[in-house]
């Protein structure tokens, strides 16, 4: 992967977000910032497109200006923003855009372009909500495991990001009950489900043990929780600064419905 980080803007009050947000994580990890403006390919007149142009220039000048240690040049394209966007990210470090785009509807949670990012990009996407009100000086990342198949690529971004930051790192794993306790029709013993819990636990603990070592300086929170994924890492994004999932193949609408219900942006990191 190119050593960069991308920002998709459309000229919309997320998309702007999006850049604030990819800024901030450029200059944490020392590396240049390439925002890259998407017209649409029914804007082919010469006149629509200048103001686009301008636009960008006036963003990447500000940008200059307002962080003179960051290496940010703009790039404008033309065509179907998801594919370009795709296209210009497949050897990137990463890719960040607003979670709506200008474009995108009234009542419209998740923008098509970041639909198409998040269920398809070769590499990581950060979709980035808009403004939110400060999450308080506690806030960390968030980290959605399943410990029965480790997403080591979310993993391995998860622990990275709280250690750049200096934040504590939380685990969320959402457990279910056994299928046969879950199907009896009467309730399940407070003992029983403690020895449930408790088996869940340990399977949390034994997935993160090899990142724990690999990151001795991040701190650390296992947290189990008797919710859906979906439920569990909402519940958990209305006080991190980030929380981060891995994308299977099968597993795009539940990436898409994390999305609609998350308060803070999402990392989509592919295994």
């Amino acid at each position: 992967m190119q050593r960069v980080i991308i920002a998709g803007v459309d000229g919309s009050a997320g998309s702007r977000a999006a850049v604030d947000w990819a800024t901030r994580e450029a200059l944490l990890r020392a590396l240049p910032l390439r925002v890259v403006h998407v017209v649409p390919a029914d804007a082919t007149d010469v006149v629509e497109r200048r103001p686009h142009r301008a636009d960008l220039a006036d963003l990447v000048a500000e940008l200059v200006q307002r962080h003179p240690a960051l290496k940010v040049r703009g790039t404008s394209l033309v065509g179907p923003p998801g594919a370009l966007l795709r296209s210009a990210g497949e050897d990137a470090e990463l890719v960040v855009l607003g979670l709506r785009g200008e474009g995108d509807g009234a009542g419209i949670t998740v923008g098509s372009t970041a639909a198409a990012l998040a269920t398809g990009s070769a590499g990581p996407v950060v979709l980035v909500p808009g403004k939110r009100a400060g999450v308080g000086p506690s806030a960390g990342v968030t980290v959605g495991v399943d410990v029965r198949a480790p997403a080591s690529g979310a993993l391995g971004f998860a622990f990275e990001e709280a250690r750049l930051r200096g934040v504590r790192l939380r685990a969320v794993y959402a457990w279910r009950l056994p299928p046969r306790a879950a199907a009896s029709p009467w309730p399940v013993l407070e003992e029983d489900r403690a020895t449930f819990e408790d088996h869940e636990v340990q399977l949390l603990s034994d997935a993160l043990r090899p990142w724990r070592t690999k990151y001795p300086d991040v701190d650390v929170l296992e947290d189990v929780l008797l919710f859906t994924p979906v439920e569990a890492l909402a519940h958990a994004s209305e006080s991190a600064e980030l929380v981060v999932v891995g994308r299977r193949s099968g597993s795009a609408s539940t990436v898409r419905e994390l999305l609609e219900h998350c308060r803070c942006p999402v990392a989509v990191v592919p295994s």
